[in-house]
């Protein structure tokens, strides 16, 4: 059995357990960066593929691998793998899903804790020696409390729920915005109130951004989305950079239509040294909390997430239904 490897080479071999993978199984190398002739040259007989998160699988790379059985996301996201051209050969694309809900959902409240007690600005001027100054100067400006904050989720799914979950403690008001609504009891349990998009984006301190990146969402977030915001609303998007407009969020954030952002995702990736967001000059950089797209990838995320990819294997092998098929099939 030969799988294709369209991913990190040393994450595969660390986080892949021996004991689950098929006997005689052959793994491909591609590594993060390919092209179709690659895919054809070294991947023909490929029964496999295990793709980067933010990886790019196209139809021409699936006409490539005749033999194709399955392809498997490494993470969560897959909006770069071309699930329409797969279904059309009947190809499950399955995907990770859920299983590093806790983990983003914590990064998303440290993001938002960054930017409310201005973390940034704060630690660079203790490290120059201004510490007691800085203190006096930020208790006469002001800092804010999460618990205080209205936050407003937008998606519902896996991440947005253990987000509403983690927010409770906090003590803060909790609304969200989805697709389709929760159940009232669902809603009670996790102690949060729908809200339309536009109320939400009208109403909250901070929004969250917790949804996939389909032709609905991209670029949702841009000049228009944030001049319905108020002055004082920080953004927070752990999903994918694709959902904002980054030249739009740098202009909002540098013209005071909001007032920051805590971002663990940009687009695209690795984001070049060019980004609106990376040039903002001082003092408007410091409202921009950014991670380096972190927030699921903890030492347990992949373990799982390797557990659930051979699960998936192993199911096919042996004419099983894989779980956490996406595309239809």
């Amino acid at each position: 059995m030969k799988v294709a490897v369209m991913t990190s080479r040393e994450r595969y071999e660390r986080f892949s357990d021996p004991a689950q993978m098929p006997q005689g199984t052959e793994s491909i190398f591609l590594g993060m960066s390919y092209t179709a002739d690659d895919v054809r040259e070294k991947c023909s007989e490929a029964e496999y593929a295990i793709v980067d998160a933010v990886g790019e699988l196209t139809a021409e790379m699936i006409d490539a691998m005749p033999k194709l059985k399955m392809i498997h996301s490494e993470g969560v996201g897959y909006n770069r793998i071309d699930t329409a051209a797969a279904a059309a050969r009947g190809i499950p694309v399955c995907n990770n899903r859920g299983v590093n809900a806790g983990p983003v959902a914590e990064q998303a409240v440290m993001l938002m804790l960054c930017c409310l007690r201005r973390f940034l600005e704060g630690d660079r001027l203790v490290r120059e020696g201004r510490q007691g100054e800085t203190k006096s100067r930020f208790i006469m400006e002001g800092l804010n409390d999460l618990s205080r904050r209205h936050v407003g989720i937008v998606g519902l799914g896996a991440i947005g729920t253990e987000l509403a979950k983690r927010l409770r403690p906090f003590g803060c008001r909790v609304s969200y915005t989805s697709r389709r609504r929760a159940p009232a009891e669902r809603e009670r349990e996790l102690g949060v109130d729908y809200m339309t998009q536009e109320q939400l984006f009208a109403e909250c301190d901070i929004i969250s951004l917790n949804c996939p990146v389909t032709p609905e969402t991209e670029g949702m977030i841009d000049l228009s989305a944030l001049r319905r915001m108020k002055p004082e609303t920080i953004l927070i998007n752990t999903a994918r950079g694709a959902l904002v407009r980054d030249a739009d969020l740098a202009e909002a954030i540098r013209s005071g239509i909001i007032y920051g952002a805590g971002l663990d995702t940009l687009d695209p990736e690795p984001v070049p040294a060019d980004d609106p967001l990376l040039l903002l000059p001082a003092p408007w950089n410091e409202r921009v909390a950014l991670s380096p797209h972190i927030g699921g990838t903890t030492l347990s995320v992949f373990r799982d997430s390797y557990v659930n990819i051979w699960d998936a294997i192993n199911a096919t092998e042996s004419g099983a239904r894989p779980a956490n098929i996406v595309n239809g099939l």
